[in-house]
């Protein structure tokens, strides 16, 4: 069963006022408890539970559509449990068509979305800076934009429209999809994928007045620029840092396995780590041992 502790429609809300402030919200990208914990410590405002991630950490598998929605589900409520957060989820192609889109708004929206962001990719999807996409017909995705808003139970959840026709069709294409989706009741636009920074500032002046604009900065991606800042300069609202965290663990955990492997202890590593004590301050133990106390017999 899927439930959530904190009040998913309290975090929409939130999320609706961020992006009615002046910056560029920077949302990085988290995918278990954990990285939820060291996002709001760091002191983000917003997190992004990236479907790459999820598929990355948890599955092991590249982000090609080999996911389910209640495995994605499952990992929201994880999340939303532990942090009260505005979660912006990555719903992929809403895993079918626009009764499943209904179904998958109602679920996740359920487990603690904030926002929902759903792309325009035939399924089985695959990350949006490879090559070999496909994308359904705009005015299928038009339907499946219709559907999710019909579907959610609290105005506030947002609906993102990403396109991934650029790569596919051409920048034209994807300016005019953009367009069909934010008439057909989109909350916020992601065009995926530009590939010049003039494509970005032709996005951030058609749109950027109009609604939030939502963009990915992924280490290895297509992306022209590289910070929020940037993004601000652009008329974007939303920055995307999705692989982030796992961009930076990958290194350090391969290296410290091969040490550990050929030495048998981590040696300097050592002095980089942190302990069981670190952890269970950062995690919260000594808050659940003092709650437990409350529930003991005299």
């Amino acid at each position: 069963m899927i439930s959530a502790s904190t009040n998913p429609p309290a975090s929409a809300r939130a999320l609706t006022a961020l992006l009615a402030s002046d910056d560029a919200l920077q949302a990085p990208g988290i995918y278990d408890g954990l990285s939820a914990r060291l996002v709001e410590q760091a002191g983000f405002h917003a997190a992004f539970v990236s479907g790459a991630c999820v598929s990355f950490a948890r599955f092991g598998r590249p982000d090609m559509g080999l996911v389910s929605a209640s495995e994605v589900a499952e990992t929201v409520a994880v999340i939303r449990e532990r942090t009260a957060l505005p979660l912006i989820v990555d719903m992929d192609t809403g895993f079918g068509n626009a009764l499943n889109v209904q179904r998958t708004v109602r679920t996740f929206e359920r487990a603690g979305a904030s926002a929902l962001q759903m792309e325009d990719q035939l399924m089985p999807k695959r990350c949006g800076h490879m090559s070999g996409k496909q994308v359904i017909s705009a005015r299928e995705m038009e339907g499946k934009i219709r559907a999710a808003l019909d579907a959610r139970h609290d105005e506030n959840t947002l609906i993102i429209a990403r396109t991934d026709a650029l790569g596919v069709h051409g920048f034209d294409e994807a300016l005019e999809r953009a367009e069909r989706y934010l008439d057909a009741g989109a909350d916020l636009l992601f065009v995926e994928a530009p590939q010049t920074l003039e494509q970005m500032q032709e996005i951030g002046r058609r749109f950027g007045d109009r609604v939030p604009l939502v963009h990915n900065l992924v280490e290895g991606g297509n992306s022209p620029v590289h910070s929020a800042a940037d993004l601000k300069a652009l008329n974007y609202k939303i920055a995307l840092f999705p692989a982030s965290l796992l961009h930076l663990f990958l290194p350090a955990a391969q290296q410290l396995l091969r040490d550990l492997k050929s030495q048998g202890h981590v040696g300097e590593h050592r002095d980089r780590m942190v302990d069981l004590t670190a952890i269970n301050d950062l995690l919260g133990a000594e808050d659940l041992l003092n709650a437990g106390k409350t529930y003991q017999y005299e």
